[in-house]
């Protein structure tokens, strides 16, 4: 591949997976004949560029359809390759179990560490046979889905806006635009609901059956098996939730509290939760290029190797931001690992959310980005998803010091905005893992009871949230539906919480010693995936989120950040 090359340049050329597949019997083979190490270790390299070179042209694929969900080739293509990667599981599981039987085990743990075992067993763990056609039909329930939401064309103050644009309003300094706004947006998810009812209850039960085809209860073991948890259970994340319950439900209480009074409402309700000053919030001080040069202007500042790492990105097209029709309303960083390259994908909208794409997102696309040039194996450039938040979250934190170029006179409510945000949302994601977890767990309940559950949950953990009684679907637990995680990502969700905890660490560590916090988070990045989770965060001097006290103490400096300056009166 040339040095200069473009992510719009990149040739994609379907696979032949049957021809993939021998290629990955071959060197199995040649593994398990291996006379040296060094043949062996050979072996498990070819098998790793064929599955490298397999997964670029899928990401290409993925991309490129979420880049235009309309375009009929890269649809069909992405089609093609939900049937067909269940298909490679059991080869998958047959190299695991050669690498393990082989007599060079102990030199690739000596050269990789024990993590790559760890991960073969997982794979182990996760896989049956009679999963595959249940993996496929998975895969077609949650393209269905995204491709709805994709779809969604609301018309609202003369312009057809979807998921993404329509957020925009919510902000908006006209109360009775905001609600109109929001009653749009709850509107489009009421006239789907038949069919993501549909959705959710076929994935329920495909899941359920996927785990009890490995011998579980439900789906739930599987669930944490799929996000590689390996040294915490449901038993931590039960005891997290509780101390989000008991430390950060009253403190958001009285965050959204001071605001109802601040921005002069009662009652507060869902539309105004966005609207956290009277006279308006933050906007960005330009336009979707602006945010783009003054990104690339605070990552030359913020070190030597963030001013590396968007230069090479933005090099070689690998950040598309800009909201466009058809693209799909997500965000997300993947890779293309043969090029050692990270893919950021989002939508701009005009609020701050743009200033969190070009940290959050691009959070993840340096760790990736940082990984790939410090591990050794394919297997270490991603890490689990729970230690993955906490990279894009730190660096929303490391930008505040960089808000006036992006905000303007507006810099102190973006950083105020952003850090009530950061908080409030804790109890929010740990509601969303506990409906998950409700929903496995009784499947037999029906799909209106299970959105009340949702109701019951909100009442639990966003005692303060309250919808306006027009809105009907809302008031009875519908603003579930629109988080994708649920449908897509499933048990992945209470990542992002329990990540905000090392975020909030890391916050503190920057105000306190920039070089040391910098240097632990260099560390983090540089790991990837080659330890576990709990291990991950020793190596970079974080707290481990499920002891006790943790959520206070993680949370304790911005708690006080907060109360300060609502004291301060600045905004009244």
């Amino acid at each position: 591949m040339k040095e200069n090359w473009k992510f719009s340049e990149l040739e994609y050329v379907r696979p032949d997976f049957e021809q993939v597949k021998e290629n990955l019997k071959s060197y199995i083979k040649k593994g398990r004949e291996a006379d040296s190490f060094t043949a062996a270790l050979s072996a498990y390299t070819e098998s790793e560029n064929e599955i490298n070179h397999l997964m670029m042209m899928y990401t290409l694929v993925y991309i490129r359809h979420t880049l235009d969900t309309s375009d009929k080739f890269y649809e069909e293509e992405h089609e093609v390759f939900n049937a067909q990667f269940p298909t490679f599981g059991p080869i998958s599981v047959e190299s695991g179990e050669a690498l393990n039987e082989s007599k060079y085990r102990a030199d690739f743990e000596t050269k990789f560490g024990k993590q790559f075992f760890t991960s073969i067993e997982l794979e182990k763990k996760r896989f049956s046979e009679k999963n595959i056609p249940l993996l496929q039909e998975e895969a077609k329930l949650t393209s269905e889905y995204q491709k709805m939401m994709a779809s969604c064309k609301i018309k609202f103050d003369g312009k057809e806006l979807n998921l993404y644009g329509i957020q925009k309003y919510f902000e908006h300094e006209d109360r009775e635009i905001r609600k109109a706004a929001y009653k749009a947006y709850s509107d489009f998810y009421h006239s789907n609901e038949k069919r993501l009812e549909e959705i959710w209850d076929e994935l329920i039960k495909l899941r359920n059956e996927m785990g009890r085809n490995l011998g579980f209860e439900n789906f739930i073991p599987l669930g944490y098996l799929r996000q590689s948890r390996t040294d915490y259970g449901q038993k931590e994340v039960a005891s997290f939730r509780r101390q989000v319950e008991s430390y950060l439900v009253p403190l958001c209480t009285e965050l959204y509290k001071a605001q109802a009074k601040r921005i002069g409402v009662d009652p507060l309700y869902v539309y105004d939760e966005k609207m956290t000053f009277v006279d308006g919030n933050a906007v960005p001080a330009g336009d979707d290029d602006f945010m783009m040069e003054e990104a690339k202007k605070m990552y030359h500042e913020l070190s030597p190797e963030t001013a590396e790492f968007i230069d090479f990105m933005m090099e070689h097209e690998l950040l598309d931001l800009k909201n466009k029709p058809n693209k799909a309303s997500t965000g997300y960083m993947t890779s293309l690992a043969p090029l050692k390259a990270p893919f950021v994908f989002s939508c701009f909208n005009g609020t701050i959310f743009d200033m969190q794409v070009l940290t959050h997102e691009l959070g993840h696309a340096f760790a990736g980005y940082m990984a790939m040039r410090n591990q050794p194996i394919s297997e270490y450039y991603s890490e689990s998803t729970d230690i993955a938040e906490i990279h894009s979250m730190s660096m929303e934190q490391f930008a505040y010091p960089y808000a006036e170029r992006f905000f303007g006179k507006d810099a102190d409510k973006y950083r105020f905005q952003h850090l009530q945000d950061a908080i409030t949302f804790v109890p929010f994601g740990v509601a969303v893992d506990e409906f998950q977890h409700i929903c496995y767990e009784k499947p037999e309940l029906t799909p209106k009871e299970r959105t009340y559950e949702w109701h019951k949950l909100e009442e639990k953990y966003m005692p303060w949230r309250k919808y306006d009684e027009a809105d009907e679907f809302m008031k009875r637990g519908g603003y579930w539906y629109h988080k994708l995680h649920i449908i897509q990502h499933p048990m992945y969700y209470i990542n992002y919480t329990l990540t905000t905890m090392g975020a909030m660490e890391f916050k503190k560590k920057y105000a306190e010693n920039k070089e040391k916090a910098w240097e632990d988070y260099l560390k983090l990045c540089k790991v990837g995936g080659s330890l576990s989770y709990l291990e991950t965060l020793k190596y970079a001097n974080v707290s481990s989120p499920f002891e006790a006290g943790s959520v206070e103490k993680s949370c304790s400096y911005a708690k006080e950040i907060l109360e300060e300056t609502i004291k301060s009166g600045k905004w009244d």
